[in-house]
Protein backbone atom coordinates (compact mmCIF):
# COMPACT_ATOMS: atom_id res chain seq x y z
CA UNK A 1 0.00 0.00 0.00
CA UNK A 2 2.80 2.34 0.89
CA UNK A 3 5.44 1.82 -2.12
CA UNK A 4 4.91 5.34 -3.51
CA UNK A 5 5.99 6.96 -0.62
CA UNK A 6 9.69 7.78 0.91
CA UNK A 7 10.99 4.92 3.39
CA UNK A 8 10.88 5.27 6.90
CA UNK A 9 14.32 4.44 7.08
CA UNK A 10 14.93 7.38 5.07
CA UNK A 11 12.68 9.75 6.84
CA UNK A 12 14.48 9.12 10.07
CA UNK A 13 17.80 10.43 9.25
CA UNK A 14 16.29 14.01 9.00
CA UNK A 15 15.54 13.93 12.80
CA UNK A 16 18.43 16.23 14.08
CA UNK A 17 21.12 14.28 16.10
CA UNK A 18 21.60 16.05 19.72
CA UNK A 19 24.89 14.24 20.09
CA UNK A 20 28.56 15.97 19.79
CA UNK A 21 30.28 13.81 16.73
CA UNK A 22 33.42 12.70 18.89
CA UNK A 23 32.28 9.47 21.15
CA UNK A 24 29.00 8.31 18.58
CA UNK A 25 28.71 4.77 18.16
CA UNK A 26 25.53 4.62 16.80
CA UNK A 27 24.14 6.91 14.10
CA UNK A 28 20.61 8.36 15.37
CA UNK A 29 18.56 7.39 12.47
CA UNK A 30 19.71 3.63 12.95
CA UNK A 31 18.81 3.65 16.84
CA UNK A 32 15.28 4.88 15.61
CA UNK A 33 14.58 2.27 12.97
CA UNK A 34 15.85 -0.06 15.56
CA UNK A 35 13.42 0.81 17.82
CA UNK A 36 10.40 0.86 15.37
CA UNK A 37 11.48 -2.96 14.20
CA UNK A 38 11.87 -3.68 17.60
CA UNK A 39 8.39 -2.27 18.63
CA UNK A 40 6.98 -4.14 15.48
CA UNK A 41 7.95 -7.49 16.46
CA UNK A 42 6.04 -7.03 20.24
CA UNK A 43 9.16 -5.31 22.16
CA UNK A 44 7.94 -3.07 24.27
CA UNK A 45 10.21 -0.84 26.39
CA UNK A 46 13.96 0.22 25.31
CA UNK A 47 15.00 -1.91 27.81
CA UNK A 48 13.23 -4.64 25.72
CA UNK A 49 14.54 -2.79 22.25
CA UNK A 50 18.03 -3.14 23.51
CA UNK A 51 17.79 -6.82 23.89
CA UNK A 52 16.02 -7.13 20.37
CA UNK A 53 19.50 -6.06 18.81
CA UNK A 54 21.44 -8.42 20.77
CA UNK A 55 19.39 -11.75 20.30
CA UNK A 56 19.10 -11.27 16.64
CA UNK A 57 21.67 -12.41 14.08
CA UNK A 58 24.03 -9.09 13.58
CA UNK A 59 23.34 -8.55 10.02
CA UNK A 60 19.91 -7.10 11.06
CA UNK A 61 21.49 -4.63 13.08
CA UNK A 62 23.82 -3.51 10.09
CA UNK A 63 21.15 -3.83 8.20
CA UNK A 64 19.33 -1.30 10.04
CA UNK A 65 22.22 1.15 9.60
CA UNK A 66 24.23 0.12 13.22
CA UNK A 67 27.90 0.53 13.01
CA UNK A 68 28.97 -1.30 15.69
CA UNK A 69 28.25 -5.16 17.25
CA UNK A 70 26.78 -5.84 19.76
CA UNK A 71 23.83 -2.91 19.52
CA UNK A 72 23.38 -0.42 22.28
CA UNK A 73 22.48 -1.13 25.62
CA UNK A 74 19.41 -0.18 27.49
CA UNK A 75 21.68 2.72 28.95
CA UNK A 76 22.92 4.13 25.87
CA UNK A 77 19.17 3.92 24.62
CA UNK A 78 17.85 6.33 28.06
CA UNK A 79 20.63 8.82 27.44
CA UNK A 80 19.93 9.34 23.84
CA UNK A 81 16.24 9.51 23.97
CA UNK A 82 16.12 11.73 26.85
CA UNK A 83 18.40 14.56 24.37
CA UNK A 84 16.07 13.78 21.38
CA UNK A 85 13.84 17.28 19.74
CA UNK A 86 10.63 15.37 20.44
CA UNK A 87 8.80 18.42 18.45
CA UNK A 88 11.54 17.98 15.20
CA UNK A 89 11.12 13.61 15.79
CA UNK A 90 7.17 14.59 15.73
CA UNK A 91 7.06 17.23 12.57
CA UNK A 92 9.67 14.60 10.94
CA UNK A 93 6.56 11.67 11.20
CA UNK A 94 3.90 13.71 10.59
CA UNK A 95 5.49 14.67 6.85
CA UNK A 96 5.89 11.58 6.53
CA UNK A 97 2.20 10.56 7.79
CA UNK A 98 0.96 13.23 5.08
CA UNK A 99 2.99 11.61 2.61
CA UNK A 100 1.60 8.21 2.95
CA UNK A 101 -2.15 9.67 3.24
CA UNK A 102 -1.30 11.63 0.01
CA UNK A 103 0.27 8.10 -1.88
CA UNK A 104 -2.98 6.34 -1.22
CA UNK A 105 -5.97 6.44 -3.36
CA UNK A 106 -8.75 8.06 -2.09
CA UNK A 107 -11.22 6.33 0.14
CA UNK A 108 -15.09 4.99 -0.24
CA UNK A 109 -16.20 9.17 0.34
CA UNK A 110 -13.99 12.22 -1.01
CA UNK A 111 -12.87 13.83 2.61
CA UNK A 112 -10.68 12.77 4.39
CA UNK A 113 -11.53 12.31 8.26
CA UNK A 114 -9.40 13.44 10.77
CA UNK A 115 -9.85 12.40 14.66
CA UNK A 116 -8.53 14.74 17.76
CA UNK A 117 -7.87 13.36 20.68
CA UNK A 118 -6.41 13.17 23.73
CA UNK A 119 -4.10 10.23 25.92
CA UNK A 120 -1.90 10.06 28.95
CA UNK A 121 1.38 8.32 29.22
CA UNK A 122 -0.07 6.94 32.46
CA UNK A 123 2.84 5.36 33.32
CA UNK A 124 5.25 8.28 33.10
CA UNK A 125 3.28 10.25 34.90
CA UNK A 126 3.26 8.18 38.08
CA UNK A 127 6.94 8.93 38.09
CA UNK A 128 6.89 12.12 37.79
CA UNK A 129 7.51 12.87 33.73
CA UNK A 130 6.78 16.07 32.78
CA UNK A 131 4.03 16.93 29.58
CA UNK A 132 3.30 13.25 29.54
CA UNK A 133 -0.94 14.20 28.22
CA UNK A 134 -0.47 14.23 24.71
CA UNK A 135 -3.43 15.68 21.59
CA UNK A 136 -3.13 13.95 18.32
CA UNK A 137 -4.94 13.64 15.05
CA UNK A 138 -5.24 10.25 13.76
CA UNK A 139 -6.67 9.42 10.36
CA UNK A 140 -10.24 7.34 10.46
CA UNK A 141 -9.41 5.59 7.18
CA UNK A 142 -5.92 4.44 8.01
CA UNK A 143 -5.62 4.36 11.54
CA UNK A 144 -2.23 6.34 10.94
CA UNK A 145 -1.17 9.19 13.60
CA UNK A 146 -0.65 12.66 11.43
CA UNK A 147 0.39 14.58 14.21
CA UNK A 148 0.98 14.71 18.05
CA UNK A 149 1.72 17.62 20.61
CA UNK A 150 2.33 17.47 24.48
CA UNK A 151 0.00 19.69 26.33
CA UNK A 152 1.67 21.52 29.30
CA UNK A 153 0.97 20.33 32.74
CA UNK A 154 -0.66 23.51 33.87
CA UNK A 155 -2.66 23.74 30.59
CA UNK A 156 -5.29 21.69 28.96
CA UNK A 157 -5.60 20.52 25.44
CA UNK A 158 -7.28 23.60 24.27
CA UNK A 159 -3.85 25.33 24.23
CA UNK A 160 -2.20 22.27 22.33
CA UNK A 161 -5.03 21.99 19.62
CA UNK A 162 -4.53 25.14 17.70
CA UNK A 163 -0.66 24.57 17.13
CA UNK A 164 -1.38 20.96 16.25
CA UNK A 165 -4.22 22.26 13.69
CA UNK A 166 -1.71 24.69 12.12
CA UNK A 167 0.56 21.90 11.74
CA UNK A 168 -1.89 19.98 9.51
CA UNK A 169 -3.09 19.51 6.24
CA UNK A 170 -6.72 21.01 6.83
CA UNK A 171 -8.10 21.76 3.36
CA UNK A 172 -10.84 19.13 1.95
CA UNK A 173 -10.70 17.21 4.89
CA UNK A 174 -12.96 16.82 8.19
CA UNK A 175 -11.81 17.08 11.68
CA UNK A 176 -13.66 15.71 14.65
CA UNK A 177 -13.21 16.65 18.03
CA UNK A 178 -15.39 15.80 21.35
CA UNK A 179 -16.45 18.15 23.52
CA UNK A 180 -13.70 19.87 25.40
CA UNK A 181 -12.28 20.89 21.97
CA UNK A 182 -15.35 22.34 21.15
CA UNK A 183 -14.51 25.96 20.67
CA UNK A 184 -14.87 28.76 18.62
CA UNK A 185 -10.74 29.30 18.65
CA UNK A 186 -11.14 25.92 17.25
CA UNK A 187 -13.54 25.96 14.70
CA UNK A 188 -12.30 28.72 13.33
CA UNK A 189 -9.02 27.83 12.62
CA UNK A 190 -10.39 24.59 10.97
CA UNK A 191 -12.68 26.83 8.67
CA UNK A 192 -9.42 29.40 7.75
CA UNK A 193 -7.53 26.24 7.22
CA UNK A 194 -10.07 25.28 4.37
CA UNK A 195 -11.13 21.92 6.56
CA UNK A 196 -14.61 21.66 8.10
CA UNK A 197 -15.67 19.62 11.36
CA UNK A 198 -17.74 17.77 13.41
CA UNK A 199 -18.30 18.91 16.91
CA UNK A 200 -20.08 17.51 20.24
CA UNK A 201 -21.45 20.32 22.03
CA UNK A 202 -22.17 19.75 26.06
CA UNK A 203 -22.27 22.09 28.86
CA UNK A 204 -19.11 24.05 27.95
CA UNK A 205 -21.00 25.34 25.26
CA UNK A 206 -24.30 26.43 27.44
CA UNK A 207 -26.00 28.26 24.89
CA UNK A 208 -25.27 26.78 22.03
CA UNK A 209 -26.23 23.22 23.44
CA UNK A 210 -29.74 25.72 24.77
CA UNK A 211 -29.92 26.34 21.15
CA UNK A 212 -29.72 23.03 19.51
CA UNK A 213 -31.72 20.80 22.19
CA UNK A 214 -34.32 23.54 21.33
CA UNK A 215 -34.20 23.01 17.56
CA UNK A 216 -35.22 19.24 18.42
CA UNK A 217 -37.78 19.13 21.11
CA UNK A 218 -39.90 22.59 19.99
CA UNK A 219 -38.79 22.79 16.03
CA UNK A 220 -39.01 26.26 14.12
CA UNK A 221 -42.03 26.64 11.64
CA UNK A 222 -40.71 25.08 7.78
CA UNK A 223 -37.59 23.25 9.60
CA UNK A 224 -36.64 19.88 7.05
CA UNK A 225 -34.67 17.92 9.58
CA UNK A 226 -33.44 14.68 7.98
CA UNK A 227 -32.60 11.31 9.88
CA UNK A 228 -30.20 8.32 9.67
CA UNK A 229 -29.84 5.31 12.07
CA UNK A 230 -28.22 1.83 12.12
CA UNK A 231 -27.94 -1.13 14.23
CA UNK A 232 -25.22 -3.59 15.35
CA UNK A 233 -24.46 -6.47 17.35
CA UNK A 234 -21.16 -7.75 18.69
CA UNK A 235 -19.42 -8.60 21.40
CA UNK A 236 -22.37 -9.51 23.89
CA UNK A 237 -24.20 -6.31 22.93
CA UNK A 238 -26.78 -4.56 20.28
CA UNK A 239 -26.20 -0.92 19.32
CA UNK A 240 -28.84 1.29 17.59
CA UNK A 241 -27.95 4.74 16.74
CA UNK A 242 -30.12 7.62 15.34
CA UNK A 243 -28.93 11.14 14.17
CA UNK A 244 -31.23 13.62 12.94
CA UNK A 245 -29.61 16.94 11.31
CA UNK A 246 -30.95 19.88 11.06
CA UNK A 247 -30.18 23.54 9.09
CA UNK A 248 -32.41 25.69 11.31
CA UNK A 249 -29.38 27.69 12.80
CA UNK A 250 -27.91 28.82 9.86
CA UNK A 251 -28.33 32.29 9.81
CA UNK A 252 -29.07 32.53 13.71
CA UNK A 253 -26.20 31.19 15.46
CA UNK A 254 -23.19 33.24 14.90
CA UNK A 255 -20.59 29.91 16.11
CA UNK A 256 -17.63 30.22 12.91
CA UNK A 257 -18.88 28.14 9.49
CA UNK A 258 -21.90 26.74 11.26
CA UNK A 259 -24.18 24.68 8.63
CA UNK A 260 -25.75 22.02 10.48
CA UNK A 261 -26.89 20.76 13.76
CA UNK A 262 -26.97 17.00 15.00
CA UNK A 263 -28.62 15.09 17.71
CA UNK A 264 -27.49 11.78 18.58
CA UNK A 265 -29.30 9.27 19.89
CA UNK A 266 -27.72 5.95 20.97
CA UNK A 267 -28.97 2.55 22.82
CA UNK A 268 -27.02 -0.18 23.78
CA UNK A 269 -28.73 -3.63 25.14
CA UNK A 270 -26.58 -5.99 26.76
CA UNK A 271 -27.71 -9.53 25.63
CA UNK A 272 -27.18 -11.42 28.56
CA UNK A 273 -28.52 -9.14 31.09
CA UNK A 274 -30.76 -7.35 29.08
CA UNK A 275 -29.72 -4.13 30.40
CA UNK A 276 -30.46 -1.07 28.14
CA UNK A 277 -27.83 2.05 28.13
CA UNK A 278 -29.48 5.01 26.44
CA UNK A 279 -27.37 8.57 25.30
CA UNK A 280 -28.06 11.33 23.84
CA UNK A 281 -25.72 14.24 22.56
CA UNK A 282 -25.73 17.39 20.57
CA UNK A 283 -23.37 18.39 17.85
CA UNK A 284 -22.34 21.57 14.98
CA UNK A 285 -20.99 20.78 12.17
CA UNK A 286 -19.71 23.03 8.87
CA UNK A 287 -20.76 20.62 6.66
CA UNK A 288 -23.48 21.66 4.23
CA UNK A 289 -26.38 18.98 3.62
CA UNK A 290 -25.32 18.90 0.18
CA UNK A 291 -21.67 17.21 1.35
CA UNK A 292 -23.07 15.13 4.65
CA UNK A 293 -26.56 13.82 4.91
CA UNK A 294 -27.29 12.49 7.91
CA UNK A 295 -26.47 8.87 6.83
CA UNK A 296 -22.69 10.44 6.21
CA UNK A 297 -22.81 12.31 9.34
CA UNK A 298 -24.04 9.37 11.75
CA UNK A 299 -20.77 7.50 9.80
CA UNK A 300 -18.34 10.38 10.78
CA UNK A 301 -19.40 10.37 14.40
CA UNK A 302 -19.57 6.94 14.54
CA UNK A 303 -16.24 6.35 13.66
CA UNK A 304 -14.69 9.34 15.68
CA UNK A 305 -14.89 6.48 18.62
CA UNK A 306 -13.50 4.09 16.21
CA UNK A 307 -10.78 5.87 15.64
CA UNK A 308 -9.68 6.30 19.33
CA UNK A 309 -10.20 2.38 19.42
CA UNK A 310 -7.78 1.60 16.90
CA UNK A 311 -4.97 3.43 18.65
CA UNK A 312 -5.37 4.11 22.18
CA UNK A 313 -6.93 0.52 23.22
CA UNK A 314 -3.95 -1.11 21.06
CA UNK A 315 -1.59 1.15 22.61
CA UNK A 316 -2.23 0.50 26.11
CA UNK A 317 -3.37 -3.45 25.89
CA UNK A 318 -1.29 -4.57 22.79
CA UNK A 319 1.87 -2.41 23.48
CA UNK A 320 1.67 -1.57 27.61
CA UNK A 321 1.85 2.31 26.93
CA UNK A 322 0.14 2.68 30.16
CA UNK A 323 2.44 0.64 31.92
CA UNK A 324 5.82 2.02 30.42
CA UNK A 325 7.36 4.08 33.40
CA UNK A 326 10.44 6.22 31.32
CA UNK A 327 10.38 9.31 32.66
CA UNK A 328 13.34 11.36 31.60
CA UNK A 329 13.55 14.57 29.40
CA UNK A 330 12.09 13.48 26.26
CA UNK A 331 11.70 9.61 26.38
CA UNK A 332 8.03 9.32 26.87
CA UNK A 333 7.08 11.25 24.19
CA UNK A 334 9.90 9.93 21.91
CA UNK A 335 8.75 6.80 22.63
CA UNK A 336 4.87 7.34 22.20
CA UNK A 337 5.75 8.63 18.76
CA UNK A 338 7.70 5.62 17.33
CA UNK A 339 5.14 3.48 19.07
CA UNK A 340 2.09 5.18 16.89
CA UNK A 341 3.98 5.16 13.41
CA UNK A 342 4.36 1.09 14.00
CA UNK A 343 0.72 0.42 14.64
CA UNK A 344 0.63 3.08 11.55
CA UNK A 345 2.96 0.63 9.08
CA UNK A 346 1.15 -2.69 10.71
CA UNK A 347 -2.45 -0.72 9.48
CA UNK A 348 -1.06 0.45 6.34
CA UNK A 349 -0.26 -3.22 5.45
CA UNK A 350 -3.18 -4.71 6.21
CA UNK A 351 -2.93 -5.90 9.88
CA UNK A 352 -6.09 -7.23 11.24
CA UNK A 353 -4.84 -8.37 14.51
CA UNK A 354 -1.87 -6.23 15.69
CA UNK A 355 -0.64 -8.84 18.31
CA UNK A 356 -0.49 -11.46 15.87
CA UNK A 357 1.34 -9.61 13.67
CA UNK A 358 4.09 -8.62 16.52
CA UNK A 359 4.56 -12.34 17.10
CA UNK A 360 4.49 -13.16 13.14
CA UNK A 361 7.70 -10.31 12.52
CA UNK A 362 9.27 -11.80 16.03
CA UNK A 363 10.05 -14.87 14.13
CA UNK A 364 10.30 -13.25 10.27
CA UNK A 365 12.49 -9.99 11.80
CA UNK A 366 13.47 -9.51 7.83
CA UNK A 367 9.63 -8.90 7.54
CA UNK A 368 9.91 -5.55 9.90
CA UNK A 369 12.74 -4.08 8.09
CA UNK A 370 10.57 -4.34 5.18
CA UNK A 371 7.87 -2.37 6.48
CA UNK A 372 10.54 0.20 7.31
CA UNK A 373 11.94 -0.02 3.58
CA UNK A 374 14.75 -2.02 3.95
CA UNK A 375 14.64 -4.54 1.65
CA UNK A 376 18.23 -5.36 0.36
CA UNK A 377 19.23 -8.80 0.60
CA UNK A 378 21.03 -9.32 3.99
Amino acid sequence: MVAQCRPLIEVLEEVPDPRRARGKRYPLAAVLALICAATLCGYRSYSAVAQWARVYPPELGRALGLTRSPGPCAATLCTLLRRIDRARLEAVLGAWAEGVVASLPAGPVEEEVIALDGKTLRGSRRQGAPEVHLLSALSHRLGLTLGQRAVGDKTNEITAVVPLLRGLLLEGRVVTVDALLTQRTVAQTIVDGGGDYVMVVKENQPQLRQDIELVFTDPPLGDDPRSAQSTDSGHGRIEWRRLTASQALVGYSDWPGLQQVFRLERRTITKTTGEIRAETVYGVTSLERTRADADRLLWIARYHWHSENRSHWVRDVTFDEDRSQVRCGATPQVMAALRSTAIGLLRLHGAPNLAAAGRRFAAQPRAALALLGITSDF
